[in-house]
């Protein structure tokens, strides 16, 4: 079966309105001795304080097209269940043969401005609502991240910076915030050697770290699109599952060909979302530029 007969095989949607449419750095406290100790006492060894809860706007979300929690049921949020429910069958242990590394999720697209942030914020949020997982978002977009502005965070150490000094402890970049079960990896300082960090040692070790701490955690990685960096392809050896967002009506045939050619070496299984599409395309199977797309 070759890959592109894959990526049809695994068809999801998304909604309409802003994107899918169809279906601190942690301080570093050094303990002072106390004055009447001498010199000869040992040194009291460095502590991190936990990194401090970041406040996400629900109101802001919602403005946003985002799923909120707490807000009343509307299509995103049932699309973006429908969406989230074969990525979950994959994790749990109902799969007839487990699929490595499922529970690292990276969602990218073939062209910038095609709305994969937009649906892997909502993937995110709405993983968040389920009572068997925590989610851990990150920005991996590392040459243009957009997730702190999105939900009105400034950026703070991330990624990069625990991948650039191998004493940063990465769970300490990990921020808690105001939604329950939601944290954050911002994408960090850039560097200008960001593939060659990615497709490192310390990269394939940072990820056994972020997978094995919390075993009911889902990794929703917000990837670079595949034919803007090289970041991207080499992201994408570390993943269980891809989602590639597709824009309807805008993104051509020989794009998302490109883009399944640079998944061609990927170990994971490879889905793929439609968005931005109308309305009145949402409960119908059409097919687009030799591709179908189910909602």
């Amino acid at each position: 079966m070759s890959l592109i007969e894959r990526a049809m095989g695994k068809v999801h949607g998304a909604p309409s309105d802003h994107g899918p449419a169809v279906a601190a750095q942690p301080a570093n406290v050094v303990q002072s001795a106390p004055p009447e100790v001498t010199a000869e006492a040992k040194t009291v060894p460095e502590i991190q304080t936990p990194p401090t809860t970041v406040e996400i706007s629900l109101q802001r979300l919602a403005r946003q097209g985002f799923i909120a929690p707490g807000t009343a049921a509307n299509r995103t949020l049932s699309e973006f269940r429908m969406i989230k429910r074969p990525l979950l069958f994959n994790v749990s242990t109902r799969r007839s043969s487990p699929l490595a590394n499922a529970r690292r999720i990276m969602v990218t697209s073939a062209l910038p401005g095609e709305g994969k942030t937009y649906c892997a914020i909502n993937l995110a949020l709405s993983i968040a609502d389920e009572r068997d997982h925590s989610v851990l978002l990150v920005d991996a977009d590392v040459a243009r991240p957009s997730v702190p502005e999105t939900l009105g965070l400034s950026p703070r150490p991330g990624l990069m910076d625990a991948l650039d000094d191998p004493a940063v402890d990465v769970s300490s970049l990990v921020l808690p915030t105001s939604i329950d079960r939601l944290s954050l990896l911002m994408a960090g300082t850039p560097h200008d050697k960001a593939t060659e960090m990615l497709a490192s040692s310390a990269m394939s070790e940072l990820m056994k770290q972020l997978t094995s701490r919390f075993p009911d955690r889902i990794i929703v990685f917000d990837s670079p699109p595949l034919l803007a960096t090289t970041e991207a392809s080499v992201l994408a050896s570390h993943m269980g599952q891809i989602v590639l967002v597709v824009e309807s009506g805008r993104t051509d045939r020989g794009a998302v060909t490109a883009a399944l050619s640079a998944l061609e070496n990927a170990p994971g299984e490879i889905s793929t979302l439609m968005n931005k599409a109308p309305a009145r395309t949402r409960k119908e199977f059409l097919p687009y530029h030799g591709y179908g797309y189910g909602y």
